[in-house]
């Protein structure tokens, strides 16, 4: 887990940096989504111990691929937690892929973190200021199973389940369902919970466990397939990582588990002049998504309401006052996680408020 010092210096270091919310100057029914890229090339990033680092996000790491910005990259990512659970609930070894044994084996520098994440990918052009614009276009389960679980050493209610315990879950990728016990089902909703840039490099060395203004274990069920991620650069080439694949998950996410697999997608990337942001923003087909951030669960929700006053006010043109009231009356603030040390709130607000002129 991180302390509080790491993120309050982390925060500190990039505030300092003057990276306040600007206008971008584009229309503003369009103000997160850029327009149409060209795409440059496709990458493979596949899951091999060269592409992996293990439990945090560090600007001083070398890349494991380089892009341009409108490339796109196919990434293949590990199960958080290791191996570990799978086999102590009886995942026969037969079933195990032998890529995600040879990255356990050979990945022995462990940061505090339990999320072995895929990268990074450097964008070239991307510096301290600009914005990623992630394009999540494909998200896919690589395994037919999951695991879900808690312990006494975390979630929500440690002191109501003081034991732990470990499921695994079938994933039917055909139905699009996880069987998770007799007359129960759960759609699926591929998306990986940890998708972040590198921090400034003074930061040093960050656990992947709290999420930030680097974004990371954000652990947000929106960021689908179709939807995009704008993260805050803070180093050279953005250092972009992946990885904490969730075949399904509930907002809260309170034993600190989601349905935890391995996942494969395809991401493009955007490098953004023209949009300076203090935190990660999101975007759905339908939704324009603010976030808070912060250890204490009120000051994260002040956040989001925060930014979505910001968001409303300064690519809305509402009036602070009029941004304050339609946040109340119209935007839903949604608890994202609460077992990551730092908790998130993430607003949702409607595109279909906004009607053309």
């Amino acid at each position: 887990m991180g302390s509080r010092m790491e993120l309050h210096t982390l925060l500190a270091l990039v505030l300092a940096a003057g990276l306040t919310a600007t206008s971008s100057g584009q229309a503003p029914t369009a103000r997160l989504r850029q327009a149409a890229v060209p795409t440059l090339g496709v990458h493979e990033l596949a899951l091999a111990p060269a592409s992996v680092h293990w439990g945090y996000y560090d600007a001083r790491l070398a890349p494991a691929v380089r892009v341009a910005s409108g490339d796109r990259v196919r990434v293949e990512t590990m199960v958080a937690g290791g191996l570990q659970r799978l086999r102590l609930a009886g995942v026969p070894e037969s079933d195990i892929p032998e890529s995600l044994k040879v990255v356990e084996r050979s990945v022995t520098e462990r940061g505090p973190g339990a999320h072995p994440l895929s990268g990074p990918i450097f964008v070239e052009g991307a510096e301290p200021g600009d914005t990623l614009e992630v394009r999540i276009q494909k998200v896919k389960l690589a395994l037919p199973y999951s695991y879900t679980g808690f312990s006494p050493r975390g979630g929500l209610l440690p002191e109501d389940f003081p034991r732990a315990r470990t499921r695994i879950i079938p994933l039917d990728e055909k139905r699009m369902v996880a069987r998770f016990a007799e007359g129960i089902e759960v759609p699926l909703r591929p998306f990986f919970g940890s998708m972040g840039v590198a921090p400034p490099e003074s930061a040093g060395r960050i656990s992947s466990v709290p999420p930030g203004v680097h974004a990371g274990n954000l652990d947000n069920k929106e960021l689908v397939a179709g939807t995009t991620l704008f993260i805050p650069v803070h180093a050279k080439g953005a250092l972009f990582a992946v990885g904490d694949g969730h075949a399904a998950q509930g907002d809260g996410e309170i034993d600190i588990t989601a349905l935890e697999t391995s996942l494969t997608g395809t991401l493009e990337f955007v490098v953004r002049k023209d949009l300076r942001l203090r935190w990660p923003r999101a975007e759905t087909p339908t939704h324009y998504i603010v976030m808070g951030l912060d250890r204490d669960l009120s000051q994260a929700m002040k956040l989001a309401a925060r930014e979505a006053i910001d968001f409303l006010s300064t690519e809305k043109k509402l009036s602070q006052d009029q941004a304050y009231m339609l946040s109340s009356v119209a935007v839903d603030f949604h608890v994202t996680q609460v077992v990551d040390g730092t908790k998130g709130v993430h607003g949702m607000i409607p595109k279909g408020l906004f009607k053309a002129r």
